[in-house]
Formats: C-alpha cells, sequence, structure tokens
C-alpha cells in the first residue's frame, strides 16, 4: 500500500470517527471501536514511515 493510500483510508476513518461522535457521543461502543480502528491505521502509517525513513539513512 502507498503512502497516499494509507493517508486517504486515514482521513476517511477520521471523518467516519467524527460522524459517529456526533450521532452516538464519545463513550458509545461504536464509535470506540472506530477510534481503535484509526489508531491502527495511524500505527501502521508511523511503522510504514519509520521503515521508510530507515532505509534512506542506510548507507
Amino acid at each position: 500500500m502507498s503512502k497516499q493510500e494509507m493517508l486517504r483510508l486515514i482521513e476517511k476513518k477520521r471523518n467516519e470517527l467524527i460522524e459517529m461522535v456526533a450521532k452516538s457521543g464519545l463513550n458509545a461502543a461504536i464509535t470506540i471501536q472506530i477510534s481503535q480502528e484509526l489508531d491502527s491505521l495511524l500505527n501502521q502509517y508511523n511503522e510504514y514511515m519509520c521503515k521508510k525513513k530507515k532505509r534512506l539513512s542506510s548507507p
């Protein structure tokens, strides 16, 4: 998956989370689930960027 695809998925999930908070509130089970999914996407993105950075800095 490319960096741009990852960023699109993150933005889509972030918007989904914002909508769910407005509908169901911060403590609703579905809101928490979507938040965890967003966390997972962000962790994957950070891991991807760290690996990319290491490859670029390797001699």
